[in-house]
């Protein structure tokens, strides 16, 4: 997700399951700009992932596997404002305080977001 070999615009669509809850909150913005330059003018993205706030190390898996990996919860209200800086128009935010999962629904905005440089200096 954070390197996509795929030409500009060559996606119709993008579903990111539960996957973005294994990136870091600081790499986020990389991978969320290589979606929308994989995905064409208009295209939908739909993300789900964990509710919550922090990140812990999971050393099992389904089924008693044994793994080591960090699994990041985050903020819905975080996740958009990704999105909407990344250049996505959210047009759907699910969340249910009974359940501790979020979905987006996104689209690829037609024109890109300005590109924001450091003041001379």
């Amino acid at each position: 997700m954070t390197d996509l070999q795929l030409a500009d615009g060559s996606v119709g669509g993008l579903l990111s399951f539960w996957s973005l809850i294994h990136v870091p909150d600081d790499t986020i913005p990389t991978v969320l700009d290589h979606f929308r330059r994989v995905l064409r003018p208009g295209a939908p993205l739909l993300l789900g992932f964990h509710v919550g706030d922090g990140s812990h190390l999971k050393t099992q898996g389904y089924g008693g596997h044994p793994m080591r990996l960090y699994v990041h919860h985050r903020q819905p209200d975080q996740v958009a404002a990704w999105l909407r800086e990344a250049g996505f128009t959210v047009l759907l935010l699910d969340s249910d305080q009974s359940r501790p999962g979020a979905v987006l629904i996104a689209h690829h905005a037609e024109v890109a977001p300005p590109v924001v440089s450091d003041p001379p200096g």
